[in-house]
Order: structure tokens, then C-alpha cells, then sequence
């Protein structure tokens, strides 16, 4: 029941958005007197830091790919984690947790606007029951926490940020996953030092400092080399809407650590998000299609169906170079993989 490209990508964007949501309170916690770029810098030097080095059986980021990076890194390194720092700042660590729901379905747009993702019935009904378990849990809040200040819109900016940024790097899935990790966070690191810097922004005390780059290496930097592996498998919009599970995740450590909880909505609520999930590990996308002539470079084995080229000697396991496909037609469970991104 729980197997094959959809139960996998499932797997991994469920562990992103865990290791993503639980990090919001904590980033407001640690960043209340921290300014919004540094903030940003500090998170994103962690995910550098944690993501140093490359995977050998991965295809390597190479200079082509360098100015899409830049953009994702201008996008989701800086422009996103600097909303959601101003944002933090101004709102509850809740209501920002909860208003990242908005990122899932962004991304679902985005992802079917760019790359014509199929979103089937199962998988716009998962999105619609995880958009309201999220806004079951926002509309139990506390009298007053729905007031549409500037710290709401703030978080809801950084959500289209981060929709946007996985939209671009849905290419960059493809590459080795540590390799656009740290050139995403030193890029996006650096330009977010040198605009605080430029505003005369301080660095914050030893504690505060560390926790953030800590904040960053897990929220961000292993967060995202999931997210990449969901979206490899899984498609930029399914990813996103799994992801919808983070600010679930953040609501409740923010409850942890003191914050008053939604009355009666959150057990709904959590029903829902658990609902929406299912649907997605429990999808099943199979049909006749065909495959045409293609040459291109990835990370492979040669026991998926799809590669049946010869080296010499043999190789085993996974592995990456540049190889040929030729033209075939057959059926088969799949995902919206390097091979499946066909139209619907």
C-alpha cells in the first residue's frame, strides 16, 4: 500500500517539513533582537556549513547551473527567510507557523503554471484538506490573532518566496543535492551579510549566533537536500503540498515552549493534515506512456526499468555520467521523475 515513487516522495517531503516547522519558534526565539538579514545569513550559513562537499554517485553542479542558483538563492536564501524573520518578530510563533501552509499551495500553482504537473482529483482534494486543517488551527486561535497586521503579510510573503523558489529549483533536483544545498546557502548567505551589513545591522551574541546557524543547518540545509529528494521522484507540486505538513509541526513546538494552544480545532486539524498525507503515500499514477529519445545526466541504477546501457567492467548501485535513452513505450507505477514529465 505504501510503495513505490509516491509513498518514497511521501517519505521524504514529510522529514523536510518536519525538520523545517519545528525550527520557526525556535528561530524567533533566538532572533527577537536579531535584524532580518543577519538573521537570514546566519540561517542559511548553517545550511551551507552542514551540506559541504558533494556525493560521488551524484551528477555535480557545474558553472551552467550557476545563474539559476542565484536566482533560488536570491529568492529563498534571502528575500523568504527575511520575511519570515520581520514576520517572526511581529506576530506569534503560532500564527507564523500556521500561515506557512500557504507555501503548499503556491508551489501547486506555481509547479502546474510552469511544468504542467498533473494535479488529479486525489491529489487537489489532499491540498484542499490540508489547507483546512491549517486553517482550522488558525481560526481557533486566540481572539485577535487573525488581525491582518504587517508581521501576517510579512510571513505570507515569504511563503509565495519559498513557493517560487521551489519552483526554480525543481531543474536543480536532478544534481547532487549537497552541491545545490551549499552553493544555495553561501549565495544566499553572503548577499543577505552584505545588505545587513550595509543597514548597520549587529551580530547578535555568541548563544543567539550559534543557535540560528543550527536552526539553519537542520531546518534549512537537511530540510531541503529532502525536499530536493521528494522533488526528484515526486514533482515540485506534490512536494510542496506534503510540505503543508510544516507548519503542523511548528504550531506544536511553539505550543512546547509556552504559547497559548487552539482549543478544539487542533485535533480536527491534525486529522485533516494526517488525511492529506495518506492521500498522497496511498496515490497511485499509472499509465501507458512513451518515452522518447533522451541523453542526459543524473544519478541512476541500473535495477529501475529505465537503464539498461552496459559499462565496462559492470557497475552496480547508484552512479552518474551521461548516457542515452532510447525510444521505448510501457506501463508502470511513477512519479514526476527526469523520465515522467510528460503532459496529462
Amino acid at each position: 500500500m505504501f510503495q513505490g515513487p509516491a509513498a518514497s516522495g511521501t517519505l521524504r517531503a514529510a522529514l523536510a517539513a518536519l525538520a523545517f516547522g519545528a525550527t520557526a519558534p525556535f528561530v524567533k526565539h533566538f532572533g527577537v533582537a536579531v535584524g532580518p538579514f543577519t538573521t537570514a545569513a546566519l540561517l542559511y550559513a548553517g545550511a551551507a556549513f552542514a551540506s559541504f562537499g558533494r556525493s560521488v554517485s551524484e551528477t555535480p553542479v557545474r558553472a551552467k547551473h550557476l545563474p539559476r542558483l542565484g536566482a533560488v538563492a536570491l529568492v529563498g536564501a534571502m528575500v523568504a527567510p527575511v520575511c519570515l524573520a520581520w514576520g517572526l518578530q511581529r506576530t506569534t510563533a503560532v500564527t507564523a507557523s500556521l500561515l506557512l501552509n500557504f507555501e503548499a499551495v503556491f508551489t501547486v500553482l506555481l509547479a502546474r503554471a510552469a511544468y504542467r504537473e498533473p494535479v488529479g482529483a486525489r491529489v487537489a482534494m489532499a491540498l484542499a484538506l490540508m489547507l483546512a486543517g491549517g486553517t482550522l488551527l488558525v481560526l481557533g486561535g486566540p481572539r485577535g490573532e487573525l488581525r491582518p497586521d504587517l508581521g501576517m503579510l510579512a510571513v505570507t510573503a515569504a511563503t509565495l518566496a519559498w513557493a517560487t523558489d521551489n519552483t526554480l529549483t525543481r531543474p536543480l533536483a536532478d544534481l547532487d543535492p549537497r552541491a545545490v544545498v551549499m552553493w544555495k546557502g553561501a549565495f544566499g548567505s553572503a548577499l543577505s551579510l552584505a545588505l545587513g551589513l550595509s543597514l548597520r545591522e549587529e551580530m547578535p551574541p555568541l548563544l543567539p549566533m550559534v543557535a540560528l546557524v543550527i536552526c539553519g543547518a537542520t531546518g534549512y540545509g537537511l530540510s531541503l537536500r529532502l525536499y530536493l529528494g521528494a522533488q526528484r521522484v515526486f514533482g515540485a507540486g506534490r512536494a510542496g503540498s506534503v510540505f503543508a505538513l510544516a507548519p503542523f509541526v511548528g504550531a506544536g513546538v511553539a505550543i512546547l515552549f509556552g504559547e497559548s494552544p487552539p482549543p478544539g480545532p487542533t485535533l480536527a486539524a491534525g486529522l485533516l493534515l494526517g488525511a492529506g498525507v495518506a492521500l498522497h503515500a496511498t496515490e497511485k499514477h499509472a499509465h501507458p506512456h512513451r518515452h522518447f529519445a533522451l541523453e542526459h545526466e543524473h544519478a541512476h541504477r541500473h535495477d529501475d526499468g529505465h537503464h539498461d546501457h552496459l559499462h565496462d567492467p559492470p557497475v552496480e548501485g547508484e552512479h552518474s555520467h551521461h548516457h542515452r535513452h532510447e525510444p521505448t513505450e510501457h506501463e508502470h507505477a511513477h512519479g514526476q521523475d527526469v523520465h515522467h514529465r510528460h503532459d496529462h
